[in-house]
């Protein structure tokens, strides 16, 4: 009995095994079913009870000047969706809805009605009207945070920086040249039902491999605030189309500033056509007319065809070159070729450059970097061309030598203007300084490059000195000089194609004026262009005064020291008390002083002197400083630069006792 007792319970313990054995079996299967064979199906199945998946825009990396100041970041807005199945009184809720968003009530009805599971009304609301439109507690409504981006400075520096779209994604400057910098992670918006069926919404990241990058720029943005503001007042004063004004650091390369006109603000960019967007300091080509003599007088003394006493017959202002005439604006006869730059003969200069050739003038002109892109950092930028020889005519070859009959950029010009100015070396120009994360590392930087060496360090030097008698009082560039500094440069005055008759125009012009400052030690290079300027179109009448508002107020921003200091030229005015006239004065300053008071009694005999001075553009401090040093009282009006005062510029101090200033903030 014992034995058979105990067959029967190994048998019920076999039995109760093979139950368990088969049952795990059912749910290993059951799992390998679920998480394998049907995994497609499922993922199906759970995606259905998604109401909506939508992209948010990602937020993007903030874009800051050389010292920190925000030109470009993004803000949180409030921006109102829809789900239009779960609206029943659409009609109503339209009619709600059109009260605070300032919107057709048809247009978001239009929303409501349709068939998507998921619609935008209203993107990027001001705060009120996002509190206003939550009160609601609309079914089916419902409000999330996006960002969007703003620009505090609205016009300063917008066609270098561009603007994004509605979506975040950059469409122009260097918000569209740095996208995969600036843009950040990806969100989305996911609406699902709970257990209980009641929708609910959620933001959630996808992650995207990277955080915000932030760009820190060369520019600086009060120098650039200078450049656009003095370039706006010529270009409304010769009632022209519109301008340049880039500023260079003539050693690194580094752009300080890169003004156009007319503006545009980013914030609304829509308001404005597409050709008003333009960075046309890179993408706009133009004669660079009698600028070009700086490069031919480098290359011809670089190549020691020429010195800067060869002299030339200017042949009294006409020169026929076959069927052609070429005609200068005074009627010059011999002059060395230090004169012929300073006065800008095109005579002279053809005749310079018949010694120096059309192809080594054209093989330096592409050292310089003319016909080919300077690899700035920016989309958009167009290389210019200058004639192979072999497609050139005999008038083709001689006008080359002035300026015309090849096209450049801004950016080229004062590139190769900054070679000059630093002894020689081309330097690629770039306007970003450094990609940095959010905690400040640097992702990137960039710095001074140095192409290639144009000219020796001597001829840079020759060709300053030269060029620095443009800027004399006998120059065609006089109008650039700023009190204080000596200043080099060269006046340009180009002829524009007429698109009708593919001709010359006798009444389009653009107006050019290139140059750097301090001669010993160049701290700026200013190039400004004023295109179609009406009356008066010469670039030293036209361009060099913003050359000198623009550098007078950076070296002074800069804390750059004068060259020249006014008791030097007191002395030199005590010193030399026939100075101006022909004969040398024989004093203990030799050519300093004789320079200096010639300039001292040119300026008594104009009545600079005297006269309230300009403040505009000037901080307090400056401000404050210029008045006591003429014995004035000041009045104070608001703060930053100054843009206003009374008496007006050109006063007579005789009848000046206080001067009250207005200032704005640049942003």
């Amino acid at each position: 009995m014992k034995a058979k007792g105990e067959k029967s319970i190994r048998f019920r313990i076999l039995i109760m095994a093979a139950f368990f054995i088969i049952g795990l079996g059912v749910i290993l299967a059951r799992a390998y079913q679920l998480h394998v064979l049907e995994k497609g199906r499922l993922d199906a199945i759970a995606r259905a009870g998604y109401i909506g998946v939508t992209k948010l825009p990602p937020k993007r990396g903030t874009i800051f000047d050389r010292k920190g100041h925000e030109l470009a970041l993004s803000v949180e807005v409030g921006s109102v969706f829809a789900h239009p199945r779960q609206i029943k009184e659409k009609a109503k809720t339209a009619r709600k809805l059109s009260r605070i968003l300032e919107e057709k009530q048809n247009k978001i009805l239009g929303f409501l009605k349709s068939k998507s599971p998921f619609v935008w009304i209203k993107r990027r609301i001001d705060p009120d009207q996002a509190r206003r439109v939550d009160a609601l507690d609309l079914a089916g409504v419902n409000i999330t945070t996006e960002t969007r981006r703003y620009y505090p400075g609205k016009e300063v520096a917008a066609h270098l920086i561009g603007f994004s779209g509605i979506d975040n994604q950059g469409l122009e400057g260097l918000e569209r040249r740095y996208e995969k910098y600036l843009r950040g992670p990806q969100y989305n918006i996911i609406q699902m039902r709970d257990a209980m069926g009641r929708p609910f919404s959620i933001s959630r990241p996808i992650p995207s491999g990277q955080g915000l990058r932030n760009l820190i720029l060369t520019i600086d943005r009060d120098i650039q605030y200078k450049a656009q503001q003095a370039l706006k007042a010529a270009v409304k004063k010769a009632k022209a189309r519109g301008g340049h004004c880039l500023v260079m650091n003539p050693e690194t390369g580094e752009i300080l500033a890169m003004a156009v006109v007319p503006e545009f603000n980013p914030n609304i960019f829509s308001k404005y056509k597409p050709y008003q967007w333009r960075n046309r300091t890179i993408t706009d080509c133009f004669e660079p007319g009698s600028t070009l003599k700086a490069f031919l007088l480098a290359a011809s003394l670089e190549e020691g065809v020429v010195t800067p006493d060869s002299r030339f017959d200017c042949e009294q202002g006409k020169y026929r070159i076959g069927a052609h005439v070429i005609h200068d604006c005074s009627k010059y006869g011999m002059l060395s070729v230090s004169d012929i730059v300073v006065h800008s003969s095109n005579i002279g200069a053809i005749k310079i450059g018949k010694k120096l050739g059309y192809a080594k003038f054209s093989e330096y002109l592409r050292k310089f970097g003319f016909g080919s892109k300077t690899r700035i950092d920016l989309s958009g930028e167009r290389g210019g061309f200058v004639r192979p020889i072999k497609k050139t005519r005999k008038l083709d070859r001689a006008t080359l030598f002035f300026g015309h009959g090849m096209s450049t950029t801004s950016l080229q010009i004062a590139t190769a203007m900054a070679a000059i100015a630093n002894g020689g070396k081309l330097m690629r120009p770039y306007v970003v300084k450094a990609i940095v994360d959010e905690s400040g590392n640097k992702i990137k930087e960039n710095g001074p490059e140095v192409i290639r060496r144009v000219i020796s360090q001597k001829t840079a030097k020759t060709v300053t000195r030269i060029l620095e008698g443009v800027v004399s009082s006998k120059g065609t560039g006089k109008r650039a000089s700023i009190e204080g500094f000596r200043v080099a440069g060269k006046t340009g005055t180009s002829q524009k194609i007429d698109p009708k008759t593919k001709r010359y125009s006798k009444k389009k012009y653009e107006a050019i004026f290139v140059g750097f400052v301090p001669v010993n030690k160049p701290k700026l290079v200013i190039l400004t262009m004023i295109d179609e300027p009406k009356g008066v179109s010469f670039g030293g009448v036209v361009a060099a005064p913003v050359f000198r508002e623009v550098g007078q107020w950076s070296l002074n921003y800069l804390r750059v020291n004068p060259e020249i200091k006014p008791s030097a030229i007191a002395l030199a005015s005590r010193l030399s008390p026939n100075a101006g006239g022909d004969e040398k004065p024989q004093t203990i300053m030799g050519d300093l002083v004789q320079k200096i008071a010639i300039e001292l009694k040119e300026e008594n005999e104009s009545g600079e002197f005297g006269v309230l001075p300009d403040f505009s553009g000037l901080g307090m401090r400056e401000v404050f400083k210029k008045t006591r040093s003429l014995g004035l009282g000041v009045l104070f009006e608001g703060s930053g630069l100054a843009i206003k005062q009374d008496p007006e510029p050109g006063a007579s101090l005789q009848n000046v006792r206080t001067v009250k200033i207005s200032f704005r903030s640049p942003t």
